[in-house]
Parts: structure tokens; sequence; C-alpha cells
């Protein structure tokens, strides 16, 4: 009998093992900013500018309790609810429509019309306080909820526009033939068809939206002070000339990302697919 050939052993898979480790390292490089920034939230005024960093230390609340005593947390919360849910309802009541007309009823200038909105993005905000402020002070709309949702909708009006637009070519525009030789009227088309197909992309738009409102800092600060100003007014607003407060800021910082954290956590697949859909199309 010939003895068999010995069995090579697969060589070691050094490549996984290297994107593995890679996308680790670069998860918790992310991640590191927000674990000191929880840290410094329960840490005292001395030990959050203590050198070298303290990282054993008694957790206190002391920090929360005065962010809500000084600054009223709870008002500036309801503000940026109140703001970012009803600027996504007013951009998508806008964007549905005309992304709706672009896709299905395409002109001639439709193209250069998308690709001009798209690079009214491209200029600075600061570019257009001027104009804007002076609107929002002979309209008696300054520090107000109403200046800062239609603001935040018409600055992410181009980006809604450009990702239902990239939703609703996916939908074959045979179904609606379909719908309107059936006799269809126009809102039974948008309402039994198009709402429907489209659910998806109209939800993963608003997310993403909803998202960028919250996060808005700019004109928060601009056209807001203390009746309708938002979370990033609020810790703002821990900035004074004898210095940063780092606990107290940490703690305001940290109750202002927590509902979106933990919101974005919950719809993550929506957002991605959002993101994902309107940057490939």
């Amino acid at each position: 009998m010939t003895a068999r050939p010995a069995r090579r052993r697969p060589p070691f898979p050094l490549v996984p093992v290297i994107r593995t480790a890679t996308a680790w390292s670069v998860a918790l490089l992310l991640f590191f900013p927000l674990a000191w920034l929880g840290l410094t939230a329960f840490k005292t005024e001395l030990q959050a500018v203590a050198v070298p960093p303290q990282w054993l230390f008694t957790p206190t609340l002391e920090n929360f309790h005065e962010v809500q005593a000084r600054s009223d947390y709870l008002l500036h919360a309801r503000n940026s609810v109140v703001t970012s849910v009803l600027s996504t309802v007013l951009g998508l009541l806008l964007a549905a429509p005309a992304a709706y007309a672009m896709a299905f009823f395409r002109g001639r200038w439709t193209r250069d019309l998308l690709m001009w909105m798209l690079s009214t993005k491209m200029m600075p905000a600061v570019g257009a306080l001027v104009p804007i402020y002076v609107l929002a002070q002979k309209s008696q709309l300054l520090d107000t909820q109403l200046a800062l949702i239609i603001v935040f909708a018409l600055s992410n009006l181009p980006i809604m526009v450009w990702m239902l637009y990239s939703h609703f070519r996916d939908i074959p525009p045979e179904i609606l033939e379909a719908a309107r030789m059936d006799g269809a009227t126009l809102w039974q088309e948008v309402r039994l068809v198009l709402l429907p197909l489209g659910m998806g992309g109209i939800a993963s738009t608003g997310l993403l939206c909803l998202v960028l409102s919250w996060n808005e800092s700019f004109w928060s600060l601009n056209l807001s002070a203390a009746k309708a100003g938002t979370l990033a007014t609020l810790i703002a607003s821990y900035s004074s000339p004898e210095g940063l407060f780092w606990a107290k800021l940490s703690a305001a910082s940290l109750m202002a990302i927590a509902p979106i954290v933990v919101f974005g956590w919950f719809s993550q697949k929506q957002l991605v697919q959002g993101l994902t859909f309107g940057a490939v199309k």
C-alpha cells in the first residue's frame, strides 16, 4: 500500500484578521470621544480638568441637576423635538410632490433643476444669514419655533427632493399608468399606489432629515434665544468669559445627544439605506 500524502494545513487567514482589527480600531477611535464625554459628565469640575486624567472616580449627578436648574433642559428639548419633527413633515409635504413630478413627468430641464437644487447646499450658511435674519426680524419671527421650522425645512429640502426622486425613479411607471387606465384619480394614484410603494424611501428620507434638523446648530444659535432655543443653544450657553465648565458642558451635551442617539440606534437600518440609496442614485 502506498502512503497517503500528508494533508497540508490551510494558510492562516491573515487578511480577515487585519480587516477585523482595522474595523475595531476605527470603531473604538470614533467611539472614544463619546465615551470620554460620558465619563466627564459624571465628574466634578476639578476632576474634569485634572492632569493626568482621572479614570477612577466617584460618579456624581450634580452636573445633571445643575443643567436642569440653570438652563431648563426640558424647554430646550421640547423645542428641539417640535422644530425637528415639524420641519421634517413640512419638508416632506414640499419635497414629495416635487420629486413625484420630476420622476414621472420628466422635462427638458429636470436634470438641470435637480443639479441647481443640490448646488445650493454648497453655499455656506453664513452667506444667507443676513437676509434671513432681516426677514425674520421684520416678520417678528425671531426667537420663535416657526422661524426655525421654516429654515430647517428649506435647508433640508434639496436633500429631500433628491432622495425621494431616487426612490420614486425605481417605481415602474407602468404601475401608475395601469392605475390611470383603471380610472384612478391623481389623489387615488398617489394614495393607493405611490405611497405604499414608496413608503420605504419616504421613511428613510424623513428619518435622515429629522437627524439633520436635530443636529442643526448654526440657525438655532442665530435665530433663537431663550424662548425657542434648541439643545444646541443650551450647549452653547455653557461657554462663558470665565471659561468652559467642562463637567456641566459634558452633562448638557450628553443629555442633548442621548435622545437622537437612541432614536438613530433603533432606526439605523432605514438611515443607512437612505444614505447609501441617495448617494448611489
